[in-house]
């Protein structure tokens, strides 16, 4: 009995040895927050070039949009990481008690932005507070405009809500709105349209934004599954920047066909010319570094200006550090960059 199963042992030992024998990928789904563009190529490059098979990883990528929203569907387990939008989202979960955590964060600047006709207001971003309109959506009039009004001078009266166009925008020089810093400045200029394009993160919101959440049982069951993701994913972004994006292209347009070659360079030259990306934290730790003193700076910004209420999130809750801060990938961004 004992030899037969030493020989049951050794025959099992000899096959992981083989050559192309792997053991099965663990099976992975992530989703995004919106339509497939640039601003989700770390993920898209890490699938198409083989980076997350390399670590043992069979991902699917679930696109988000105006129709689907894929936030319910982490606490429910129906996806394991989800690409989140800002810090102010993952506060949101901790208050209501839904058991989700920050793991990385692949943007150090939220490209959250105000947009000016070129030339019309002297200041910087200061000088929008001048501006007879400013169009904010729903959700920024609960966020980021407490901030704005409290910290920069805005007012009530100047507010109008944004439709998520740029028709408003661009019948009336005198009128500013908010924008995705990547996206609504390049639509403009393709409708003929100069524009200054201020981010908000130049101006004090110091919210991460392209976080990535899972949940706390994922953290605590399997660590070492949520290590190799955001590993992974993490070069999937030193790639998507500094090598050859092709692949990835491809699988983000066959996601969203309205994406083109000639917009997602668009989009990635604005990412590089805004610094939104490697900058900061990720230049030492590693492109998805994450602070959680700057976590806590942030909820403390938004506490001081309204957007939420003083002693309603814990803040042992919101984050983790446990997967960044390593390094990691940076031998990859040399090698590319040849620096």
């Amino acid at each position: 009995m004992k030899k037969s199963l030493l020989k049951m042992l050794f025959a099992a030992t000899a096959i992981a040895w083989i050559p192309g024998f792997a053991a099965a990928a663990d099976k992975v789904v992530m989703a995004t927050n919106w339509l497939a563009q640039g601003g989700h190529g770390g993920f898209y490059q890490a699938q198409a070039d083989g980076t997350y098979e390399r670590y043992g990883l069979d991902v699917d990528i679930m696109m988000g949009g105006p129709q689907m929203n894929n936030r319910p569907m982490l606490p429910a387990g129906r996806i394991d990481f989800l690409m989140t939008g800002n810090l102010l989202l993952s506060f949101d979960n901790v208050r209501n008690d839904i058991p989700t955590v920050v793991v990385a964060a692949f943007f150090q600047k939220d490209p959250q932005a105000l947009l000016a006709h070129r030339g019309v207001y002297e200041g910087g971003f200061a000088g929008l507070a001048q501006a007879p309109t400013v169009l904010i959506s729903k959700d920024g009039q609960f966020s980021f405009w407490r901030w704005m009004v409290a910290e920069h001078g805005f007012r009530d009266e100047q507010l109008r809500p944004y439709g998520y166009n740029l028709a408003q925008f661009l019948s009336d020089t005198s009128i500013v709105q908010q924008g995705y810093a990547t996206a609504e400045p390049l639509y403009a200029a393709a409708a003929g349209a100069e524009v200054e394009t201020h981010l908000l993160a130049d101006n004090g919101w110091s919210t991460y934004s392209t976080t990535l959440e899972t949940r706390w049982d994922l953290v605590r069951d399997n660590p070492d599954l949520v290590q190799r993701f955001v590993n992974a994913t993490i070069e999937g972004w030193y790639n998507f920047i500094y090598g050859d994006r092709t692949a990835a292209y491809a699988a983000i347009m066959a996601h969203n066909p309205e994406m083109t070659v000639e917009k997602l360079d668009a989009e990635m030259d604005q990412f590089a010319r805004l610094g939104i990306i490697d900058v900061g934290g990720a230049e030492t730790g590693g492109i998805g570094a994450m602070s959680l003193a700057r976590v806590k700076a942030f909820h403390d910004l938004a506490v001081s200006t309204g957007i939420i209420e003083a002693g309603a999130v814990d803040l042992s809750k919101v984050a983790t550090d446990e997967f960044v801060n390593k390094g990691h990938g940076l031998d990859i961004k040399k090698k590319l960059t040849g620096g």
